[in-house]
């Protein structure tokens, strides 16, 4: 049995260009598929945020159009509100990485807000790829990686070839042009080769220890992937 850290988002809001704030959280589905993979295959589950705060989901993320039908939207709802691990989570801060087997990174817009710029996740990301701990990583949860800084400045997963949502996929979602940045420039800025696929489609890239998942299609397929890698 392995140890999983699942590295939260705590934000509920998206800071937007003109200083509005977006509602928003992790996206259900990329917490949720590899939550129910991770557990199926006999593995704990730890979640962790900053501050500790109970991860805030998308409300976005369990209507019907966008989980894939009233049915599994439900699905998807009962283990967001049912899962003990998601209502339980430890301080960032206060995580030992030692503790853990691999780490794994969902998206939604959450991780743009605070992942993005959080000293404590982004440590304890660049200590897990540069000890070859298994790093799985989805969609906007990339984001989590600019935090990710060595003490020369540089970014720990420069070099590294992944995927992570598209500018394109921005655009379709109507999110581009008020968005202060796009995850696929900063990724590309701090030295981080971003491999696309097709809007939407599944697309998973695998470059040593890192998994990384275009888009939250790719959730069950990245969490396939990271299977490979746990003892």
């Amino acid at each position: 049995m392995a140890k999983i850290l699942f590295l939260m988002t705590g934000a509920d809001h998206w800071t937007l260009a003109d200083g509005s704030k977006h509602p928003t959280g992790f996206w259900a589905e990329e917490a949720v598929a590899p939550y129910e993979a991770f557990k199926a295959a006999g593995h704990e589950i730890t979640v962790a945020t900053p501050g500790g705060v109970v991860p805030p989901v998308d409300a976005g993320s369990l209507a019907p159009e966008a989980a894939g039908g009233a049915e599994n939207a439900a699905k998807i709802k009962a283990v967001v509100e049912g899962a003990a691990e998601f209502r339980t989570p430890l301080t960032l801060a206060d995580v030992r990485l030692d503790d853990f087997d691999a780490v794994y990174v969902p998206g939604g817009h959450g991780p743009m807000e605070d992942l993005a710029v959080d000293t404590d996740s982004g440590r304890l990301l660049a200590r897990a790829v540069e000890s070859g701990l298994p790093v799985g990583v989805v969609c906007h949860g990339p984001a989590a990686l600019l935090a990710a800084v060595k003490e020369d400045g540089t970014n720990a997963y420069a070099g590294y070839r992944i995927t992570a949502f598209t500018n394109t996929e921005e655009q379709l979602a109507g999110s581009a042009d008020k968005a202060k940045w796009l995850l696929e420039d900063r990724l590309t800025e701090a030295g981080l080769t971003v491999e696309t696929g097709e809007p939407w489609a599944p697309h998973v890239r695998v470059d040593r220890n890192v998994v990384t998942g275009q888009n939250p299609a790719s959730s069950a397929p990245l969490a396939a992937e990271l299977l490979k890698k746990l003892p």
